[in-house]
């Protein structure tokens, strides 16, 4: 068998941009795109990816260039997962809540050749350009107007060279798509959201996506042909992989520029809708909606990005949302940890259902190894649910690494082969790891490690409360105690809730040396452009409150 070698009939380079080609074939005539009053089918999908393709490569963009796009959850933005790839070009998605000086900087630090723009962004990316160095060639700018609605006037205002729609209707049907050179080639360059410092280029490769995609689609149990609700920004790792994993199984995408709660639950009712994704906060919106009446159908929630509390997935399973809790990171590409569900527990008590579900889970079956171990010594952690340690993965969806900073690179990738997700968790006899904190979030009180996230979800438990966050306050005696800042209902404004009353409260469900010291309350706790909630805007706020002295644990 030695003698068996790899060919060019077995060894074409992984990539998820041939899902597209298939899905023109086995479902071109089911509707791939729904937005507003506009639907295409999966074959037209396929040719206005392949044309858009085509006018982009014309441009004399090709290996290795990138192609920003900045846009909300609308049809450009799926077709662009596509069709920049297709152009051998590298897929850069911007989020379109940054302010014009982070846009700046990243698309300086890109090296941005090209920037599809959504009219609702046009003023921002103007701003952005505006801020560049002198002397420095400005990329190119192609213009998205809304569907069904005339180019907007700004387009000459701001300078745009291209239209989208005419740049699909010039570009040729017969465009012979780029296959990478090799599965290692880049496919996107994604941005973190920066809850903890300054936003890092992440370079996932065309092998790594097309892994965490099929791996997705599997740890889900996602069926062919779901109706999937766009509500997870696109821009937020690609959508969690599920732009590309929606294509591969002829899924009908059901696009929102813009939603709420009422949005939400229209859209589920008008299409039928299957599956969906959100972070905590849109899980949190849906369970708290005044309206919410019990789901006719029952719809998948893939859940991440933040540890949700107990509470709040009880809530949601209760009106007919079937809650999954995924974790990954910008790294990943996508859910690499998921919480696998063993049908023994299906008889378990509600609350403790929800108990389990808040747990990140076992390593999805794409990975290769997924571990809680004591960053110090390497070793594992006992599997007793309570022994802290860092999570870290090893697999073939993990990042080629961050663009033009080897040291963050080698920082986190380590020689010792495991990547180092600077999130704190404990593992259970039954193998199923539990996030407990990212480790600048770990509270030291007396030499007592206290998980922040512990802290929060019996924050969640208290009736009034709709957002908590718990991070270290200095104190004289304990070192940091716990600060709690917390936004309340709207209906529960009014009330007469004191500080002393939620602590009360913690003190009935907590170790006292766990009890937060001091409680602000918040019209609306500060979040990321991705709807993280800014914990390092929180711990400053706390320092600046000055040291506390509570010698007594309450």
């Amino acid at each position: 068998m030695d003698n068996l070698k790899p060919g060019a009939a077995n060894s074409s380079p992984l990539t998820p941009l041939g899902f597209l080609d298939r899905a023109a074939v086995v479902y071109g005539d089911c509707p791939s795109l729904v937005y507003n009053h506009t639907t295409y089918t999966w074959s037209q999908t396929h040719l206005r990816c392949l044309k858009l393709a085509s006018s982009i490569s014309n441009l004399g963009l090709g290996r290795g260039d990138v192609v920003s796009v900045i846009a909300p959850n609308i049809p450009a933005m799926y077709e662009l997962h596509f069709a920049i790839p297709m152009a051998g070009a590298v897929l850069n998605t911007i989020n379109t809540r940054l302010d014009p000086r982070t846009i700046s900087v990243l698309l300086r630090h890109s090296e941005s050749k090209l920037i599809f723009v959504d009219y609702e962004s046009a003023s921002v990316v103007s701003k952005a350009i505006s801020m560049f160095p002198p002397n420095t060639k400005s990329p190119l700018l192609v213009f998205i107007a809304d569907l069904g609605s005339e180019d907007s006037p700004s387009l000459s205002a701001i300078e745009f060279h291209f239209s989208y729609e005419k740049m699909v209707q010039n570009g040729d049907p017969n465009f012979k798509w780029i296959r990478p050179e090799s599965e290692w080639s880049p496919l996107t360059l994604n941005y973190t959201s920066g809850t903890t410092s300054a936003p890092k280029g992440v370079v996932h490769s065309h092998r790594g996506t097309f892994i965490v995609t099929l791996d997705s689609l599997v740890g889900w149990s996602v069926p062919k042909q779901p109706v999937y609700l766009w509500t997870l920004p696109m821009f937020h790792a690609n959508g969690w992989s599920y732009t590309w994993g929606m294509t591969s199984v002829g899924g009908m995408n059901i696009c929102l520029r813009k939603f709420d709660a009422q949005t939400i639950y229209s859209a589920i009712t008008r299409h039928g809708v299957t599956h969906m994704c959100g972070s905590p906060v849109v899980l949190n919106m849906l369970s708290n909606f005044s309206d919410a009446k019990t789901l006719k159908s029952p719809v998948q929630l893939l859940t991440g990005g933040a540890p949700p509390p107990a509470a709040i997935l009880l809530k949601a399973e209760s009106l007919g949302f079937v809650v999954t809790h995924g974790y990954g990171l910008t790294e990943t590409g996508g859910v690499t940890v998921s919480c696998a569900w063993k049908s023994k527990w299906n008889h378990l008590p509600a609350s403790e259902i929800a108990r389990l579900k808040a747990r990140q889970g076992v390593k999805t079956v794409g990975m290769t190894e997924v571990d809680v171990i004591d960053p110090e010594t390497g070793i594992s952690v006992k599997r007793d649910g309570t022994s802290l340690g860092e999570i870290v993965l090893r697999g073939g969806c993990l990042m080629l690494g961050y663009l033009k900073d080897p040291e963050a690179t080698a920082k986190c990738m380590r020689e010792d082969g495991w990547f180092y997700t600077g999130d704190v968790g404990v593992m259970y006899p039954d193998g199923y790891l539990e996030i407990k904190d990212r480790s600048k979030d770990v509270i030291i009180s007396g030499g007592e490690n206290i998980s922040s996230v512990e802290v929060e979800s019996i924050l969640y438990t208290h009736p009034f409360i709709f957002e908590s966050a718990v991070v270290a306050r200095p104190d004289e005696f304990w070192g940091e105690t716990p600060c709690a800042f917390v936004s309340l209902h709207e209906d529960s404004k009014k009330s007469e809730l004191k500080d002393k009353d939620i602590i009360e409260f913690c003190r009935s469900k907590l170790a006292h040396y766990m009890v937060p010291k001091t409680v602000v309350f918040m019209e609306e706790l500060p979040k990321t452009s991705t709807g993280k909630i800014q914990k390092f805007v929180l711990r400053e706020r706390a320092k600046k409150m000055g040291s506390t002295n509570t010698r007594s644990r309450m």
